[in-house]
């Protein structure tokens, strides 16, 4: 292919490159999708899920870098994000337990926070809870007794939180990682875009299709 018929391509070609572009730059700095591997955000997540991350809910960041333009928002409680993990060497998908300046203890899967316990409320046949401190959801707990249903308090220090997944005892979190330092964080899931049931023959999810997450 002589010059001549390389830039005729290129220039036949340059809407759809100029496409490729946009939209790799619109994932890498806006708006990407995560697939959930794995049961540790049961019930909130089921494995299969394709969840929207919003990537520009903490900062905005130059395209394909990790330079940061601008701050957007500040990391809540309650808040599921993605995290690219140093410590686990893994992208994660967890929520957001405490912020810096929080003091957190877990006793026998009871949450407090600042001193105030949040209350639990058995839900369908006694695997799923309804979880209230400030805000509600609804987690699992199964089995009761794990070897991470108990922490005594600890401080989140400065840029950093404390992550768990709404699976509780089921969940590989701050409880083995340590606290979390704000700037793994790649963005926020904001709802299941669509959701495959992967034990059963990747038949969709229909009712999981577009649900807001909380």
């Amino acid at each position: 292919m002589n010059a001549s018929s390389v830039k005729e391509t290129f220039k036949n070609n340059l809407p759809f490159l100029l496409f490729l572009v946009l939209l790799f730059s619109f994932r890498s700095s806006v708006a990407d999708w995560y697939h959930v591997p794995s049961g540790s955000m049961e019930p909130t997540l089921q494995v299969g899920d394709r969840v929207v991350v919003d990537k520009s809910a903490y900062t905005l960041e130059v395209p394909f870098t990790d330079i940061v333009i601008k701050k957007t928002g500040k990391i809540a409680r309650g808040d599921i994000v993605i995290i690219d993990s140093t410590a686990a060497d893994l992208r994660l998908i967890k929520r957001v337990i405490a912020t810096e300046g929080d003091r957190v203890k877990l006793i026998k899967n009871k949450l407090y926070i600042n001193g105030e316990q949040a209350e639990l409320t058995a839900l369908e046949a006694h695997t799923f809870y309804e979880e209230v401190l400030g805000q509600r959801r609804v987690i699992a707990l199964n089995p009761i007794n794990s070897p991470v249903s108990s922490f005594n308090t600890v401080t989140v220090p400065k840029g950093h939180f404390l992550a768990m997944g709404d699976n509780r005892n089921n969940s590989v979190d701050s409880r083995y990682y340590g606290f979390i330092p704000v700037e793994e964080v790649q963005g926020k899931a904001s709802s299941v875009a669509f959701s495959l049931d992967v034990a059963n023959n990747y038949i969709p999810r229909k009712e999981r299709f577009f649900t807001k997450l909380q």
